[in-house]
């Protein structure tokens, strides 16, 4: 259940709809349940104030003999009648009295040919519950604005529901008696209210599933945009619809993708400017140097132009193959590095794959391909040898390149993706080269969404490339795609001269 809450918005809508339409249920029932009961209360004494002012007059009207039949007739299931010849009792006894006759069931009335059975004795259980207030009550003389007849009548409450009594002295001197009292009503929890309510839950709940999905669609596109757009991937620009927020959402990303993407252009160009603009005056100073009489600073000089140029090439094969776009597709990624493993080996070097069960993967293979291969050849240059493998994890690609080397010190793991750091203090080109292998092979696996580890074991060097898994896992930052592109563009800017 609580997966369903942290996952779902649908989810979410529908609780709340349901605890909102709970709590005004019983705001509302809590409010109008009392003034309910007063305007029934208010009702059936006027009924029986009406009633007996009636009977009164009839019996006044109707010969002595009369009286029994005409009291038995106007009994119903909610109000007895009857006469008291020797005078009022006390409001106590009066009230158990009149709960005893309630209580009885209507006499059988036989018509000529017909026969109407006896009524069922009315329940009155809830309402012989009496309150204190109403035991302790005594005869209320009723004001002559609220009596139709001239004759004082006393009034008295049974409980504190609908149950009343009223005594009204006749012209003869005795009483006629009226008990009311109706039986006690359904709770509001009745089985039309409950089919009303869960008929209103259900509505409800419909409606906020519609809702959800009107909000979660343009949220899950635009996540599915970020993923691909964290990836490398062409991205058409989202749909500009919708309410304000949403759509003001989906045009915040659009404009974000169009700056990243001039951002990224921008430097991309003027790291290739860089590049070739500096190959004039490298080549003039290069001819320059030839004619320098010393022959040690001759080489020195030389030296160095040699390794100014081969950074420059360098940056500038970077900038090219990072300006041209490539698509996006799906490949065995088990078969792309084992096929890379596969060249380097025939090429004398050695490189051992782990077959492992085929992965597809999206992914721009041209450039994952040169991640690895960066890897691989530091791994057989600084380690002797390569062991490489691919593994499916729980959110994650790995591919792991192991090597049989030294290992580097801690503090330097994060230093060695610097564009231009190499490790060895001499900048001899036997012993490695540039220095941009590893940050060209990080900013390639970050533009993917993923990352590179390193890690030193007990005896060598592991590296390992973390992709994200497709189905899985938040949209990658960013601006670690953007941060690649400067270290690269910055790196560049501070080796070369001014």
């Amino acid at each position: 259940m609580m997966s369903l809450w942290t996952r779902s918005l649908a989810a979410r809508f529908i609780c709340f709809t349901l605890l909102s339409l709970v709590l005004s249920q019983a705001i509302v029932f809590f409010i109008s349940w009392d003034e309910h009961g007063q305007a029934i209360r208010k009702a059936a004494k006027g009924e029986i104030l009406s009633r007996c002012a009636s009977l009164a007059r009839v019996l006044e009207a109707m010969p002595p003999a009369l009286q029994s039949d005409i009291l038995n007739a106007s009994n119903t299931s909610s109000a007895r009648y009857w006469i008291s010849t020797n005078g009022l009792k006390d409001a106590p006894a009066w009230r158990e009295e009149a709960w005893e006759r309630l209580a009885q069931p209507l006499p059988r009335v036989t018509f000529p040919g017909h026969s109407v059975p006896a009524e069922v004795r009315p329940d009155f259980g809830r309402n012989t519950a009496r309150s204190s207030s109403a035991t302790s009550s005594q005869w209320i003389d009723l004001r002559p604005e609220a009596w139709p007849l001239s004759r004082p009548a006393k009034f008295l409450y049974l409980d504190d529901a609908t149950g009343m009594g009223l005594a009204v002295q006749l012209a003869n001197g005795a009483w006629l008696n009226t008990a009311f009292a109706k039986p006690a009503q359904d709770g509001f929890w009745t089985s039309k209210s409950t089919l009303a309510l869960g008929l209103s839950a259900l509505s409800l709940s419909i409606i906020a599933v519609f809702a959800a999905r009107g909000i979660a669609q343009p949220l899950r596109r635009l996540a599915v945009a970020a993923e691909a757009f964290g990836r490398g991937q062409e991205v058409v620009p989202l749909p500009e619809t919708g309410p304000d927020d949403i759509r003001r959402t989906a045009e915040a990303f659009n404009r974000m993708q169009e700056r990243l993407h001039r951002f990224v252009d921008d430097r991309t160009r003027m790291l290739a400017a860089i590049g070739h603009d500096l190959r004039t005056p490298l080549t003039s100073l290069r001819l320059r140097a030839e004619f320098v009489p010393d022959e040690d600073v001759r080489e020195k000089m030389l030296s160095t132009i040699t390794e100014i140029q081969t950074m420059t090439e360098a940056t500038l094969a970077f900038a090219r193959e990072d300006a041209t776009a490539e698509s996006t597709r799906t490949v065995d990624l088990s078969a792309l590095v084992e096929s890379l493993c596969d060249d380097l080996a025939e090429l004398g070097y050695d490189v051992a794959f782990s077959e492992g069960q085929k992965i597809s993967y999206s992914c721009r293979p041209d450039a994952l391909r040169r991640a690895c291969r960066n890897l691989v050849e530091n791994a057989i240059r600084y380690g002797e040898r390569a062991r490489v493998s691919v593994e499916r994890q729980a959110d994650s690609v790995e591919i792991t390149v192991s090597d049989d080397g030294p290992g580097i010190p801690d503090s330097a793991k994060e230093q060695v993706f610097t564009p231009f750091f190499r490790m060895e203090n001499s900048r001899n080109r036997e012993t490695g080269g540039v220095g941009l292998g590893l940050s060209i092979a990080r900013t390639i696996v970050r533009h993917h969404g993923g990352d590179i580890v390193l890690t030193n074991k007990q005896k060598g060097l592991q590296a390992v490339i973390s992709l994200p898994a497709l189905d899985g896992g938040p949209p990658p930052s960013m601006s670690r795609q953007v941060a690649g592109a400067k270290n690269v563009t910055g790196a560049l800017e501070k080796a070369m001269p001014a």
